[in-house]
């Protein structure tokens, strides 16, 4: 399939999912947002789970190549920055759109139905969670740098969650200085260790 057309169907899907929500985002409609047949997301996707699937493949790129930019940007930089940098990533403007905020949440309930989505939410959770392990695992012991992984991962999606859920949508500084403040709490105890 043409990159410009698959694109097309991707941009169609999150438009329709945000004008109608997932369960009305028909095959029909993603194809009338596309200006495309109907018969063209059946044969290059299997149907709209296909099509879903791609569309959060390419929310999940978009998101993977926001936090690798940011952290590419540190060069050697200190696990904190590198902290900041995940943070930072998580709240992009890629991710944090209306359509794509909804798509995020069409995303997630459906993942819990379908297992090619919970399979592509669990390579979520777990870069997320190894990401952030290996830095805090920099500056603290190991039990410690788990714990504090899956705290942070946590005020990452509820701080996405609860933003996506407002009638005015995720704003996206509020949320990258609280989860920066949090982070900031965590690492107190170990500022000894973080600055070297």
């Amino acid at each position: 399939m043409e990159p410009i057309r698959r694109q097309q169907l991707i941009q169609a899907t999150m438009a329709a999912i945000d004008e109608v929500g997932l369960a009305d985002a028909t095959v029909a409609r993603i194809a009338r947002h596309a200006g495309v047949s109907a018969g063209i997301i059946s044969h290059y996707f299997g149907g709209k789970d296909g099509l879903l699937e791609a569309t959060m493949r390419q929310i999940l790129t978009d998101l993977g190549d926001a936090v690798a930019a940011r952290r590419r940007a540190l060069a050697n930089g200190s696990p904190r920055a590198h902290l900041g940098a995940i943070i930072d990533g998580n709240f992009d403007h890629s991710q944090v759109t209306g359509p794509v905020a909804k798509t995020w949440l069409a995303f997630w309930a459906s993942s819990m139905h379908t297992p090619r989505l919970a399979r592509l939410q669990r390579v979520n959770d777990r870069r997320l969670y190894a990401n952030l392990s290996h830095q805090f695992r920099r500056l603290m012991p190991r039990e410690e740098a788990r714990h504090a992984a899956r705290g942070l991962a946590a005020m990452i999606d509820g701080l996405w969650l609860r933003g996506a859920l407002t009638p005015e949508g995720l704003a996206a500084d509020r949320a990258r200085r609280l989860a920066h403040d949090y982070l900031d709490q965590l690492l107190a105890a170990y500022e000894p260790l973080s600055e070297s």
